[in-house]
């Protein structure tokens, strides 16, 4: 009788413990999607910020329809990609846009001076900081929930939980690495 209690209570702790890692991992699964949810709200408001800032700058440099015809272009990649690493692919693309939009603004002393194109300026530099940050918390994110499904015991219940590795956000050139920071 003893031997039966003995073996009961194992197997209700092994029970337990495995719930209780599954939900771990369930969790950890959640933050990895909660933190792009963060990333890609940004990515939004930053598309919702550009219309504006091209209008501003069109009003005073109406020959460089090439430049904003790539801010254009690049805005629309990142409304249109498929999953988290083509949009932040697409994200560093209209970076690079936005960068020669305001190398073309640097040109117009006026333009500089327009209170308008100054806030929409700052909101702009104030969303690029903010999706810094939520790359940095979801790869965080991913490092956690990478490291619950492939340690033991976690391993086991996330090869029966058919849970797979998630990828965190690399540079995707690594010239950027060695290039000094530009604040918009």
């Amino acid at each position: 009788m003893v031997a039966v209690i003995v073996i009961l209570v194992i197997v209700v702790v092994l029970v337990v413990a495995c719930i209780s890692i599954y939900n771990g991992i369930v969790q950890k699964r959640n933050r990895v999607d909660n933190a792009w949810q963060n990333i890609d709200a940004n990515l939004q408001r930053r598309n919702d910020l550009i219309p504006n800032l091209v209008e501003a700058v069109k009003g005073y440099a109406k020959h460089e329809s090439g430049t904003f015809e790539a801010v254009t272009e690049a805005r629309a990649a990142v409304a249109a990609a498929p999953d988290p690493q083509a949009a932040m692919e697409a994200s560093d693309m209209l970076t690079g846009a936005l960068r020669r939009l305001f190398a073309v603004a640097e040109g117009y002393p006026d333009l500089k001076a327009s209170a308008n194109f100054i806030n929409l300026q700052q909101q702009l530099d104030e969303t690029e900081n903010r999706i810094v940050y939520a790359r940095q918390s979801y790869n965080d994110c991913v490092y956690l929930y990478n490291t619950a499904i492939q340690t033991f015991p976690g391993n086991l219940v996330a090869g029966v939980g058919h849970f797979t590795a998630k990828d965190g956000f690399n540079v995707a050139d690594d010239s950027v690495r060695d290039a000094p920071e530009v604040r918009f």
